[in-house]
């Protein structure tokens, strides 16, 4: 009699992968790899990171639409001064780029140069970054002694971009007010007496449109304070002046 072999399961043998390719597909389903774990990290840092940014940027964006909001305090208007080659300059000349306002004075001793080199810091990190965007001032609080000709010569040793401005006593004042700057003088200084003058001390960031966005006081350094100039610019969707002044 013929004898029937058979396996040793009753069970009927299937095949798990009926190729190789199959077999490597099964091995790619599986776990995730080293490379899809890698992805999956840098992918939700970048979502993180893009979140931040928006938040940062919402938030901007609020502190300039503050500056304007009904009911608050101003800061900023016009103002009539001559610069420090003589010409009339007014906050018309401010407008196309982001401006940058200081008031000091030339005979401050120490702290106005310490602030007007930061500001030079800023101007060339801003120019790095964005272009010819912006002008830096500094407003006079002190016209008795500051005229174009002392001013001129004062600003070139800090950086060539820096515009002064001056003008009469009263103009001063009627600028200080408008920025919402306090400044002040010694009572009774007679005249060729040095005196030092006593005034706010802050950098005020200005739109192209002649809009105050932030002030930037001592605590920022020049980094900080150029990347918050940088963030604004990067923000700002009107038309923007970027030819050399």
């Amino acid at each position: 009699p013929r004898t029937t072999h058979q396996g040793f399961s009753n069970t009927p043998r299937t095949s798990a992968f009926k190729t190789v390719e199959e077999a490597r597909s099964r091995g790619r389903l599986g776990p995730l790899t080293l490379k899809a774990g890698l992805l999956f990290i840098v992918t939700g840092a970048a979502i993180v990171l893009f979140f931040r940014e928006e938040r940062a940027k919402i938030e901007r964006k609020r502190i300039a639409e503050q500056t304007k909001g009904i009911g608050r305090p101003k800061v900023g208007g016009p103002f009539d001064l001559v610069d420090h080659n003589g010409n009339k300059f007014t906050e018309k000349d401010l407008k196309g780029k982001y401006s940058l306002v200081y008031f000091g004075f030339t005979h401050c001793p120490d702290i106005c140069p310490d602030e007007l080199d930061k500001m030079s810091d800023m101007i060339d990190k801003v120019k790095a970054e964005c272009g010819d965007v912006l002008l830096a001032t500094m407003i006079s609080c002190d016209p008795a002694r500051d005229t174009p000709a002392v001013l001129k010569p004062y600003l070139k040793e800090f950086h060539p971009d820096i515009i002064g401005l001056t003008g009469d006593y009263e103009n001063i004042k009627s600028t200080c007010k408008e920025y919402r700057v306090y400044f002040s003088t010694p009572p009774s200084v007679k005249p060729g007496q040095d005196y030092l003058v006593d005034h706010s001390i802050y950098f005020y960031l200005m739109d192209p449109e002649g809009d105050f966005v932030e002030a930037i006081g001592r605590n920022f350094t020049a980094g900080q304070a150029a990347r918050v100039i940088c963030d604004h610019i990067k923000d700002w969707t009107g038309p923007l002046d970027k030819s050399p002044r």
